[in-house]
């Protein structure tokens, strides 16, 4: 079983170094920390064949570094500096206390039996943890979180009756009802564990792709795909509801002269910026995104044509009335606002193509009138 663990470790780790990854996922520390367990149990599995300070010093000293770096992988996933000093103070007591007791195979148990929960209770407190990049509880976590409370468990129980006089082993290999359960215990810990770890930055990469598929890399906004998904389920509820819906489509007066007069680059600064401003002009259950090129979307659940209207109105007075910042100066321009709307008890609700075609011949009256001014469809 020993041999079998230190086979496990060993081939996790190397499937995590070959895997494509980001580092700052935590998934090469957690390989790494897969290596040293692997080579713990491959020198317990050799107690006998080589020096006493080998298996009974050095084995210790390096699960209790797998530890270490599972921990410090852990902090990376959830985007905190590593723990220096938690890393570094159980491994060194692990190696000066093992050294003590290199003869007294009781009083090393025991030592494991401390250690080691303890860097497992750190673990778990580390991953629970309010702070940055705290995810919705996944499979992954919860499977981490198995394997570390069974680890918790598993060696708390064997230093607890070392302690206790119930542990009379002498060597390492001798059989037993809790040393067989250990063994096995700890092959499967190495799976669940580093299985946990996986599907955890599996999940994050799901979503981080699903952000990117639903969102406007330039702007940060929804994107097209997004904001008229939104669109549908908004005008369902409504239908459902009978509450009012509204949109306001916008467009960057003479965008394509500032793109000439100043270049692309402070073009995406003016839609990044314009973006930013949206964002400040929406309630939370509003929906503000890039429909395409300068022009942009608005979604306004529950709000009448007259709403939508002050709604819009702000938004052509901020614009209007704030400069944007250019590489070379302030930077003048305005917006012109379409707005679609269906009222409350309406009825039955049109669909999003049909609100969006109103919404775009109020931006295209707005155009016609002006720009700089907000319309309503004249149809």
């Amino acid at each position: 079983m020993m041999v079998m663990t230190a086979a496990a470790s060993f081939a996790m780790a190397l499937a995590l170094l070959i895997a494509p990854h980001e580092r700052r996922e935590g998934l090469g520390l957690w390989a790494l920390a897969m290596l040293l367990n692997g080579l713990a149990f491959l020198l317990f599995a050799l107690d006998g064949q080589g020096p006493r300070w080998v298996s009974n010093v050095l084995a210790n000293t390096l699960l209790a570094g797998n530890f270490a770096l599972a921990l410090a992988a852990i902090e990376q996933f959830r985007g905190r500096a590593r723990p220096w000093w938690r890393m570094a103070l159980p491994v060194l007591a692990m190696a000066l206390l093992c050294l003590r007791h290199v003869d007294d195979f009781t009083a090393r148990v025991v030592i494991v039996g401390v250690v080691v929960p303890l860097q497992a209770a750190m673990m778990l407190h580390a991953l629970w943890r309010p702070g940055p990049q705290l995810q919705q509880p996944t499979r992954g976590m919860w499977l981490l979180s198995a394997g570390l409370a069974l680890q918790f468990i598993m060696f708390g129980l064997r230093g607890w009756r070392a302690g206790a006089g119930q542990f009379s082993a002498s060597h390492l290999l001798q059989s037993g009802g809790l040393q067989s359960i250990s063994l096995v215990l700890a092959f499967v810990v190495v799976l669940l564990s580093a299985l946990g770890f996986i599907l955890m930055a599996k999940a994050r990469a799901d979503a981080a792709l699903h952000h990117l598929a639903m969102h406007d890399g330039l702007t940060g906004l929804a994107n097209r795909r997004a904001v008229v998904q939104a669109l549908e389920r908004g005008l369902a509820q409504a239908a459902r509801s009978g509450d009012g819906y509204a949109l306001l489509l916008l467009d960057i007066d003479h965008f394509k002269l500032i793109n000439d007069s100043h270049g692309h680059l402070t073009g995406d600064l003016v839609l990044r910026e314009l973006a930013a401003r949206l964002r400040g002009c929406v309630r939370a259950q509003d929906m503000a995104g890039r429909y395409g090129g300068e022009e942009f979307m608005v979604l306004l659940p529950g709000t009448s044509a007259e709403g939508a209207r002050t709604v819009a109105e702000a938004l052509r007075r901020t614009v209007q009335e704030q400069p944007f910042a250019g590489e070379r100066g302030a930077i003048a321009a305005t917006v012109s606002v379409g707005l679609g709307a269906i009222e409350a008890g309406g009825g039955d609700a049109p669909d999003a193509t049909a609100l969006i075609a109103s919404a775009d011949r109020a931006l295209y009256a707005a155009k016609a009138g002006g720009r700089n001014r907000v319309e309503n469809d004249p149809g």
